[in-house]
């Protein structure tokens, strides 16, 4: 049975060729594996949903959501603020 998604990714892409696949049913999951691999400089190849690659659209979405939740991460750290005014001053939810 496949998994419901697929990310395709390479670490250190500067200095490995080797591309390796996270698979997980969770879209919860898929969305915090999308903000480690940002944070890691990692490259994204693709992102497959029940076996067949999501729309430009859609990855651009989940890509968003992922980048957002560490802008607002870094923001509460960095001005030790919670993430309800984070999210009322910048608009970054967590």
């Amino acid at each position: 049975m496949l998994a419901k998604f697929a990310i395709t990714y390479t670490v250190f892409p500067e200095h490995n060729k080797r591309v390796e696949t996270h698979h997980t049913d969770d879209p919860v999951e898929a969305e915090t594996f999308l903000v480690q691999l940002l944070t890691s400089g990692a490259r994204i190849h693709s992102i497959m949903h029940d076996g067949i690659p999501v729309e430009t659209n859609q990855s651009d979405r989940l890509l968003k959501v992922a980048a957002n939740r560490i802008a607002a991460e870094l923001l509460s750290r960095s001005l030790h603020l919670d993430y309800v005014e984070v999210k009322h001053r910048f608009g970054f939810a967590s």
